[in-house]
């Protein structure tokens, strides 16, 4: 049975726009990929953060410019001490 390595991201900051952050879409960055190429794979894909005794569980949604960044919807809002926390992704 083949096992593969958990990939790990850090979530960089929450998406904002001109008047209000949304704090159920966050900004993650992951560490190998540092491009747009790489990142399409993984779009469509879940993400767990596991923060204290909750989890939260998002999806990813999209890229965010072409530097690796791409932009996750969580079920949940994401609270602020999480930023900079790591998140794993699953499936």
């Amino acid at each position: 049975m083949f096992v593969s390595q958990p990939v790990y991201g850090r979530i960089v900051n929450y998406r904002i726009g001109i008047r209000e952050q949304m704090g159920k879409w966050c900004l993650i960055q992951f560490g190998d990929a540092d491009s747009i190429f790489k990142m399409g794979r993984i779009i469509g894909r879940k993400v767990v953060l596991k923060y204290g005794k909750n989890r939260f569980i998002g999806i990813v949604v999209g890229f965010h410019g072409k530097n690796g960044v791409v932009k996750a919807h969580f079920r949940r809002g994401v609270p602020g001490q999480a930023l900079g926390s790591m998140v794993e992704l699953v499936g």
